[in-house]
């Protein structure tokens, strides 16, 4: 798949020579690293480090164990394909202080060893949820005006039909919508949802009630939240104790007609149950993660008309990865300034998030 490349412009502090040019190196897949660059990515990059002795600057990395002396190392970009910093390669590394992720989640990258070792790390984690929140939104305004059943029924029929009679309650107006989690990306959906008349219900078990109302959201049990809303999209984290969070029993508690949305992990659902609820007819889906991650050929999901499927396509692709390394350079720059992350990431607070 082509992927559109974009320029990155330095920044008014770049120009203006960065305080200090930290010894970098590029740490992610070769193939990852083709998707970010362009000619302003490796010009800014080019500004802001220096590398470690032998190395150019825009070499990329992955086999970081096998790869020449890192002694040198003060930072790692990092970003899909990088390998988890074990001790093992932190110990090839003792001057290293920051990892800096051009991707979201970093549960997989770092270790116990690297808060250990006092490193700072930031990812782009906020960047991420902005093509997730948007694809939620129009997954959210499609279910509910039915657009793939009527598009394929209308190209089926070619003619016109008395579309609402088809599709009990057809429309987005005063619709309740239900968001697990209020993560980066399930707050980004609540905050999209504000000019729309509908409803909007919470389920975190580490949001309050005070917090609930500066969202605009109602705070309520998870089995009430499936009950009562017309649409569920999923924001939980992939934790052991939100493996198939929604289940058999609660796909039961769901009413007939409403919608599932996953942009979230494959693991959240129980596919089996999923797949004879969407089968039946009963309820509707728009699913963009699953467990498998492709699911088996066979699948009825692939065809059944009340289901979307996307093959993990909710977080950025194409021109929406240069949003991600146009943070990581800024976080870059940053530090050779010798200025805190904007987004850091908190050691404490990983064990909520994806």
């Amino acid at each position: 798949m082509s992927r559109t490349k974009q320029s990155t412009q330095p920044t008014p502090a770049t120009q203006a020579r960065t305080a200090h040019r930290p010894r970098t190196l590029l740490a992610m897949a070769p193939t990852v690293w083709e998707e970010f660059s362009s000619p302003g990515v490796e010009a800014r990059l080019r500004g802001l480090v220096a590398t470690p002795d032998g190395l150019d600057p825009l070499a990329v990395v992955q086999d970081i164990v096998s790869a020449p002396d890192l002694a040198d190392v003060e930072v790692l970009l990092t970003g899909w394909g990088t390998p988890h910093l074990g001790p093992e390669i932190l110990a090839r590394m003792p001057r290293l202080r920051a990892v800096i992720h051009t991707a979201g989640s970093v549960k997989h990258l770092v270790s116990d060893a690297c808060w250990e070792r006092g490193l700072v790390v930031s990812s782009a984690v906020e960047e991420n949820a902005i093509p997730v929140g948007e694809y939620t939104l129009a997954a959210i305004l499609f279910a509910q005006k039915r657009v793939l059943e009527t598009s394929r029924l209308y190209r089926q029929e070619r003619g016109t039909l008395p579309w609402a009679a088809q599709f009990e309650s057809l429309g987005n107006y005063g619709r309740v919508v239900g968001i697990v989690g209020a993560s980066r990306i399930g707050r980004r959906v609540i905050e999209l949802l504000r000019p729309f008349d509908m409803r909007v219900l919470l389920s975190d078990p580490y949001v309050d009630a005070a917090e609930a109302r500066r969202l605009g959201v109602e705070l309520v049990e998870l089995d009430e939240l499936v009950a009562r809303s017309d649409t569920v999209s999923l924001h939980a984290p992939d934790l052991p104790q939100t493996r198939h969070l929604i289940d058999e029993r609660r796909l039961g508690l769901m009413r007939t007609g409403s919608v599932l949305i996953n942009t979230a992990r494959g693991a959240l659902v129980d596919t089996d149950a999923l797949t004879a609820e969407l089968v039946s007819g009963r309820l509707h889906a728009v699913i963009d993660v699953t467990e498998p991650e492709v699911l088996p050929a066979e699948s009825p999901l692939y065809d059944l008309p009340n289901v979307l499927l996307t093959p993990h396509i909710a977080g950025s692709l194409g021109g929406e990865l240069a949003r991600l390394v146009d943070h990581a350079l800024d976080e870059l720059e940053r530090y050779g300034a010798g200025l805190g992350f904007t987004s850091p990431v908190q050691r404490e607070l990983l064990n909520q998030s994806a």
